[in-house]
C-alpha cells in the first residue's frame, strides 16, 4: 500500500472526466480563436464576434453595411466552424465510448460500493491491501464476515472490486473522514494491515478516537512498536515474522 500524507481527489477516480477534459479543452480553444479572429480581421467586438460564431451568415449582412476583408474572414469563419464541428464530435464520441466502453457502468459500479458500505454493521475494515491484507481478507470471507478494504493505490483498490464480494475505498486510512467513510463507527474491528509499523500505529489512533469501542488489530514490523501500537489503542498485535516463525517451530 501505497501511503501518502495528503488525501486522494475523488475526481480523480472519474475516468470520464479525466477523459472529457481534453475534448472540451480543445472547444473551448476553438471559441476563443475564433472570437480573437473576427475582432482582429473583421474589426469588431467581442459581442459581435460571439454572434458571427453562432450565426456565420451574419458575417455577409455586416459586411453589406460595412468594408473589409469579407473574403478572409467568410475564409477563417469557415475553419473556426470546421473546428468547432470536430472538438464537438470529439467530445461526444469520448462521452459515447464511456458509456458503451464501460466507463459509466465502472462509475455505477462505485456508487453501489459506497451505498453498501453505508449499509453495513459489526464489520471488518482492513487497511491496506497488500499480502497480508488480502490474506486476513480472504480468511474473514471464507468465514462469511463483511469486509471493507481501505488501500490508497489505484491498482490494489481495483483489484480489492474486481474480487467478488469485497467493498473498498480508495483513501488515506489515517485521516478521519477516510474511517468514517469505512463505517468505522459501525464496525466490529479494524485492521491495521499496512506494510508500515508508524502508519499502522497513527491510523490506529484515529480509529480509537472516532470509534472507541471497536476492537484494533495492529500490525507491526518489529517487537519494538508493540508497546507503541499498545499505547495507541491496539487490542491485539501482530508480527507477521515472528507469527511465521513460531508456525515453522510448530511444523517441525
Amino acid at each position: 500500500m501505497e501511503v501518502s500524507s495528503d488525501s486522494l481527489d475523488t475526481s480523480a477516480g472519474r475516468p470520464l472526466v479525466r477523459r472529457a477534459t481534453r475534448p472540451l479543452t480543445a472547444f473551448a480553444g476553438v471559441v476563443v480563436a475564433g472570437v480573437v479572429g473576427f475582432t482582429v480581421l473583421g474589426g469588431v467586438g467581442v459581442v459581435d464576434a460571439l454572434f458571427w460564431l453562432v450565426d456565420p451568415t451574419s458575417i455577409e449582412l455586416h459586411f453589406r453595411e460595412h468594408a473589409g476583408p469579407e473574403r478572409l474572414v467568410k475564409a477563417y469563419a469557415v475553419l473556426v466552424v470546421s473546428g468547432l464541428v470536430l472538438a464537438g464530435l470529439w467530445t461526444g464520441e469520448t462521452v459515447l465510448a464511456a458509456a458503451f466502453g464501460g466507463q459509466m457502468t465502472e462509475e455505477l459500479k462505485r456508487m453501489q460500493n459506497d451505498r453498501a458500505i453505508a449499509d453495513l454493521d459489526d464489520h471488518v475494515i482492513i487497511c491496506g491491501y497488500g499480502m497480508f491484507g488480502r490474506t486476513v481478507v480472504d480468511s474473514l470471507r471464507s468465514a462469511d464476515r463483511d469486509v471493507v478494504v481501505v488501500e490508497t493505490d489505484e491498482t490494489q483498490y481495483e483489484r480489492a472490486l474486481a474480487t467478488e464480494g469485497v467493498l473498498a475505498v480508495n483513501a488515506d486510512a489515517r485521516r478521519e473522514e477516510t474511517l468514517v467513510d469505512a463505517g468505522v463507527r459501525r464496525a466490529d474491528t479494524v485492521v491495521a494491515a499496512i506494510d508500515d509499523s508508524n502508519v499502522n500505529i497513527q491510523l490506529s489512533i484515529a480509529a480509537s478516537q472516532l470509534a472507541p469501542e471497536v476492537t484494533l488489530v495492529v500490525r507491526v514490523g518489529e517487537e519494538m512498536y508493540e508497546s507503541l501500537a499498545r499505547r495507541a489503542g491496539a487490542d491485539e498485535v501482530v508480527i507477521p515474522e515472528v507469527v511465521s516463525g513460531r508456525q515453522v517451530i510448530e511444523s517441525l
